[in-house]
């Protein structure tokens, strides 16, 4: 199972937000690209970078800091946040990106998903962020009436080789991610998921590498690892190392 750290880019800075409300934002850094060596330096092999004002407005706007991180660590990164036209998609991916997460154009847009699967491949990754169930976009401002699930499998039927699920509810809560609901999705769809929002310390990465067998391969945490509540290092091992049988409770 990867750990991927994530990077919220906003202005420049390294931050973090609450449920994605601009309102409750943590600066935590104001070098992404200092913080992207650090995590290379604890062990990453990949990175979630989100340009979180291309996320509100809709165009893509710390690509800058993106290529920055890219040539300081050579890691794999993934990229959201503005993506929504083929023409940015092939501006990112030629600095070195891995992959681009598509999250509101694969509600809005299923034309341009396809297309983009088509062009790209498994470059192309859906980002689908849910509140109760229903996928939420443009920064998480607008509760569609879209079902998750429903959105998942119409990913797949496009192409789409890899989903990540965040519930917005529980990211940056440190409650733990919605288990539960990420274990539906992916056993609905025959691709890999990456669970993301609320990890808060090791015992998630444990549940989360039980539920592997149903398709979840990787993790992303983001202010767990900047409040130090989780070290990146320990989270990789935990992540590696076969799981320990459970013990039974004595009666």
């Amino acid at each position: 199972m990867y750990v991927i750290p994530a990077i919220d880019i906003r202005k420049g800075r390294c931050v973090r937000l609450v449920q994605g409300d601009l309102r409750d934002e943590t600066v935590y850094s104001q070098e992404p690209v200092s913080v992207a060596k650090l995590w290379k330096l604890k062990g990453a092999k990949r990175l979630h970078v989100i340009d979180l004002d291309g996320a509100f407005s809709g165009k893509l706007a710390n690509l800058d800091y993106v290529k920055e991180i890219i040539k300081a660590t050579d890691l794999r990164v993934q990229v959201g946040g503005g993506i929504r036209d083929l023409k940015t998609i092939e501006k990112v991916l030629s600095t070195g990106v891995t992959s681009v997460i598509l999250g509101t154009s694969a509600v809005q847009n299923k034309e341009f998903v396809k297309e983009a699967v088509k062009e790209y491949g498994k470059s192309i990754i859906a980002g689908i962020d849910a509140r109760k169930g229903m996928v939420a976009i443009k920064g998480w401002k607008q509760v569609t009436k879209v079902n998750a699930i429903d959105l998942a499998r119409e990913m797949v039927e496009l192409g789409v080789g890899q989903i990540i699920f965040t519930d917005i509810q529980r990211d940056g809560m440190l409650e733990g991610p919605n288990f539960k609901s990420t274990k539906e999705l992916a056993r609905a769809v025959k691709v890999p998921v990456i669970i993301s929002g609320g990890m808060s310390g090791y015992r998630d990465i444990e549940h989360a590498k039980r539920l592997e067998k149903y398709g979840i391969t990787s993790v992303i945490i983001g202010k767990a690892l900047y409040t130090g509540k989780i070290d990146l290092k320990q989270a990789i091992k935990i992540a590696k190392e076969p799981l320990q049988p459970r013990t039974k409770k004595k009666k």
